[in-house]
């Protein structure tokens, strides 16, 4: 029986992604794909900017970039066809509810998801990961040890950890017992028409997407590729999935019956609201669609089984390193459940009402409805568990993410440039624990330095300029804890002893207690 750190089931893109924030980390993995190979199928194109920052911090987002589609406008229009887009009025904004400041990346183009699945995939392995595909988890058994996956060519695993990342069908869920609560299944079904066509060529500028409103062919066209684009749109009333049914609808949604379209594939897709009981069963954890699915208007599906993929991926190689305790796994669950039931509540609400997402002017109208502004709902939360040190206050606002990331305890650290640098604050601890301090916070990073030396750890030191001490809360005697993900876990905003760093880090990791893995 081989042995590996540990297993992920499903190899999409949150189990790619899984695989290289491991691999990150230090932590090799085996990575099992049912599939016979990745899928052509761009399910989603939208990354928040949240998700950015995790490709910056693990050194792809050039290669991001490089597989980026520019060549349609970062907007959405409403028309009966693409012939019948007002060209003459300018294009709308990019994005009305992308804040400025709050992060140190922006969106040079939008992202299929197929072309990510075509990035993660080289640099999972890369990383240390054993991708295989056409390979399946038939079977699940664990003790306090170790989990016993049993694999459909017949090999059994044995690992560390078992990572489900299948789907919103997810079998390993199945398999551990874990129920899930929501509707499920949503809404109508929805021909997915990946087709090719030069209609950049023809018309000049198409947006990104184009809500059709023909009478015949009611649907979404979204641009894929440069030249591929998806139309998403209703059954025919026979039932037929033909190319020429396929090449019908395209001309019409388009406009034009002139422009050779030739059709990729066809695949019938229907909306799902579920979530996961638990996203923790012993030494198996759930991410991504296995954890929750969400309706598709916000691109937060993606997203945050992005986030979920981020924050498990740093606990494990605490653990499996020995640096930290059981109980920090627990926090996966307390964190990440409570931010799918944030992310199921506001895209539950976009479902409903489509102008809380799309107009920029519907403030009040979000506020009143107890609907979040995007960037919030993606990287304007905050943690409130086991591995936050100290009371977490509630966000001071759901529509300004900037006022949000303020440096309190549980929330994204603030971004600043450093010194007319390149580098962010966002960068600062570097995948590890980081104390940022004031100007005047030498005696923080002296201990600092001094408690990563004793616990063999990387404990990053920094000490800030006024203006970013200012943006976490700090004056220049104080300092905030910042984790590997790049939360704040704890914060002293006027200084204070600094040997309680020792108290803190135990707090949250469990190291030092006794509970660490052997």
């Amino acid at each position: 029986m081989s042995k590996v750190p540990v297993l992920i089931v499903g190899g999409g893109t949150i189990g790619l992604a899984t695989a290289v924030f491991l691999g990150h980390h230090g932590i090799s993995s085996l990575v099992v794909e049912r599939r016979p190979e990745p899928s052509i199928h761009p399910r989603a194109l939208g990354l928040s900017l949240r998700t950015l920052e995790f490709f910056r911090e693990v050194g792809l987002r050039k290669k991001l970039a490089d597989v980026a589609v520019r060549s349609a406008g970062l907007w959405r229009v409403d028309a009966r066809t693409v012939a019948d887009i007002d060209r003459s009025r300018p294009a709308p904004a990019q994005n009305p509810s992308v804040p400025s400041g709050a992060s140190p990346e922006t969106a040079d183009g939008h992202y299929p998801q197929d072309r990510i699945d075509a990035l993660l995939l080289p640099a999972a392995r890369e990383r240390g990961a054993t991708v295989e595909f056409g390979v399946e988890a038939i079977g699940v058994e664990q003790d306090a040890e170790k989990v016993t996956v049993t694999l459909s060519d017949g090999r059994t695993v044995s690992t560390d950890y078992l990572v489900a990342a299948d789907g919103v069908n997810s079998s390993v869920r199945g398999m551990l017992g874990i129920g899930t609560t929501g509707p499920g299944a949503i809404g109508d079904v929805t021909l997915n028409i990946l087709f090719t066509a030069d209609l950049i060529d023809r018309f000049g500028s198409v947006p990104a997407m184009t809500q059709i409103h023909h009478p015949d062919v009611a649907g979404i066209l979204l641009a894929v590729g440069e030249r591929r684009w998806v139309l998403h749109t209703r059954p025919f009333s026979d039932g037929s999935r033909s190319v020429e049914h396929c090449r019908e609808a395209v001309h019409t949604a388009i406009g034009a019956t002139d422009i050779p379209v030739e059709i990729l594939s066809v695949l019938p897709w229907r909306g799902t609201l579920r979530m996961a009981d638990r996203f923790r069963s012993g030494r198996a954890f759930l991410v991504g669609d296995a954890a929750r699915a969400v309706t598709p208007l916000g691109a937060f599906g993606l997203n945050t089984g992005m986030a979920d993929a981020h924050n498990l991926a740093w606990k494990l190689a605490m653990v499996l390193a020995g640096q930290a305790g059981d109980r920090l796994l627990d926090s996966y669950h307390e964190e990440r459940h409570a931010v799918a039931e944030l992310v199921t509540r506001q895209a539950w609400l976009r479902w409903e009402n489509p102008r809380l997402h799309w107009d920029p002017s519907a403030a009040d109208e979000r506020r009143a409805a107890g609907a979040w502004n995007a960037p919030m709902v993606t990287m304007g939360y905050r943690y409130d568990s086991s591995a936050v040190h100290g009371p977490v206050a509630d966000v001071p606002s759901t529509e300004d993410v900037t006022a949000s990331l303020d440096g309190a305890p549980g929330s994204r650290v603030p971004h600043r440039w450093l010194n007319g640098s390149d580098v962010s604050t966002v960068d600062l601890n570097a995948s590890r624990f980081a104390v940022l301090a004031g100007p005047a916070g030498e005696d923080w990073c002296a201990a600092a330095q001094k408690l990563g030396a004793s616990r063999g750890i990387d404990l990053r030191a920094t000490r800030l300029d006024a203006q970013s001490a200012t943006a976490m809360g700090l004056d220049d005697t104080g300092a905030v804890l910042v984790r590997p993900d790049g939360f704040i876990a704890w914060r002293s905003q006027t200084g204070g002893d600094p040997t309680i760093l020792e108290d803190v880090l135990t707090s949250i990791t469990g190291a030092g207690t006794g509970t660490e893995r052997s």
